[in-house]
């Protein structure tokens, strides 16, 4: 789950709460049509045959019968014939894990696998590539219903396609207008954007300014590592070039977030919390942070840890500059007994109509330009943070994301940066030189770049 930094945990109970339009059993698609075939049925999958499907994911899609937007139901009845199981777990990494032994043994997988965007480019190295269902060979797929990003990392240096696209993350800015107004600094989100907009140097400066008159006991965001990914999610370039080889050493994107990390630290902007742990929980209920970057999967956890003493004081501005934080795929192994009925499946659940019920239900913005246009999801809003145009801060920036090179070596890199790096500077001292010196070192052994 660490390994993108993307986690789904507690997305839902917030988020159940979005509400666009009144209609929200039966969707509010701009293409209805799409919630019966998604694009996805053909010949092969109306077979009478009563046949099981099991889907491998983790963490929450959205899609399961008792939290999520009851997809697995819907899906029965429209196909009387396929029941649907979910096989799940919570971390991410676990489950790569286990999902590359399969591949490896040929057995033990299921007709459809979740991929976490952290090791996509892992799954479409030719080991693995090979074992997946090329989806441009598929009836009714088209690469273009998707932003040219997202289908992209996906594909394969032969141009297959090993997966269709779930949702995005595109990230935000969760602030206080509390604490805002009593440091002095403008509270409303058109305003509050301003001050930061097109430049993340910018944020870590009204981070100085909101400093010099925070409320006592509070830091002006909730960790160097927090500020470190979002502000590389909006560089193009990142970790890997577009071979996979690692640049990170090089990488005038990461050089970037890093300095303005490390600033963001010798400045004493950051609460000097751990990311997802419980002590980042409790943070935000204990009020000890003003911001937090703010992927659009974030907003359930800030409601939820926040709680309802909360609700109100929290709103959500535009980033200085577009960026990508999560995302997955779902993919169909080639060995499965059901790959036709598996790949309509597949299909289905990530055709925009269902995109759209997994927003409503869940929060997770669609990876489909019709899912992102659809006016249930650009109109959505939320009781926790009232007046906030969630919907179009977060597919705005989607669609003005700006695509970088992933390899299959990126997570690794990303937590040894932010887990032994920033945090170790943060909470322990370190210097900035020692800790980038101790960063290379760690990437050399394990990865031998």
């Amino acid at each position: 789950m660490r390994t993108s930094g993307r986690t789904r945990k507690a997305a839902v109970i917030a988020v159940a709460g979005l509400a666009a339009c009144a209609t929200l059993i039966t969707g509010c698609s701009s293409d209805s049509k799409d919630s019966g075939s998604g694009g996805g049925s053909n010949k092969a999958a109306s077979t009478t045959e009563k046949i099981t499907l099991r889907i491998g994911d983790y963490g929450s899609f959205g899609y399961d019968d008792k939290t999520g937007a009851k997809l697995f139901a819907e899906y029965h009845q429209l196909h009387p014939n396929i029941t649907i199981k979910e096989d799940n777990v919570s971390d991410s990494t676990q489950y790569w894990n286990a999902l590359k032994l399969h591949l490896n043994q040929q057995s033990g997988l299921d007709d459809v696998q979740a991929i976490e965007i952290g090791f996509v480019a892992n799954a479409v190295q030719p080991q693995f590539a090979s074992k997946f269902v090329d989806f441009k060979t598929v009836k009714g797929f088209n690469a273009s219903d998707w932003p040219d990003y997202k289908e992209k990392e996906a594909t394969t240096t032969d141009g297959k396609i090993i997966g269709v696209g779930t949702d995005v993350g595109p990230t935000a800015i969760c602030y206080r207008k509390d604490m805002f107004k009593a440091a002095g600094l403008p509270s409303d989100r058109d305003s509050v954007a301003a001050l930061w907009n097109g430049d993340w140097q910018k944020f870590v400066n009204v981070g100085k300014q909101f400093q010099a008159s925070a409320p006592a006991g509070v830091s002006f965001t909730d960790s160097a590592s927090g500020l470190f990914n979002a502000a590389l999610a909006s560089q193009t370039d990142q970790y890997s070039d577009a071979s996979g080889k690692l640049i990170y050493d090089t990488s005038a994107g990461v050089k970037t977030a890093w300095n303005l990390a490390t600033d963001a630290i010798a400045d004493k902007l950051t609460a000097k919390l751990d990311q997802f742990d419980s002590t980042w929980i409790s943070a935000f209920k204990n009020n000890k942070f003003a911001t937090v970057a703010c992927p659009s999967w974030m907003i359930g956890q800030v409601a939820t840890n926040s709680g309802p003493s909360n609700q109100g004081k929290w709103d959500i501005a535009a980033p200085p500059q577009p960026g990508n934080w999560g995302g997955s795929f779902l993919g169909v192994p080639k060995s499965g007994k059901h790959v036709a009925e598996a790949t309509a499946f597949a299909q289905w659940l990530t055709a925009p109509a269902q995109q759209v019920k997994v927003f409503q239900k869940f929060g997770n913005i669609p990876s489909t330009t019709a899912g992102l246009d659809d006016p249930a999801v650009a109109n959505t809003t939320n009781p926790y943070f009232p007046g906030t145009p969630i919907g179009k801060i977060f597919t705005d920036t989607a669609k003005n994301i700006k695509p970088a090179p992933i390899g299959p070596n990126d997570g690794l890199v990303k937590d040894t940066i932010t887990k032994n790096g920033l945090l170790n500077m943060e909470q322990r001292g370190a210097s900035k030189d020692s800790t980038w010196s101790k960063i290379q070192k760690q990437v050399k052994d394990k990865v031998g770049e």
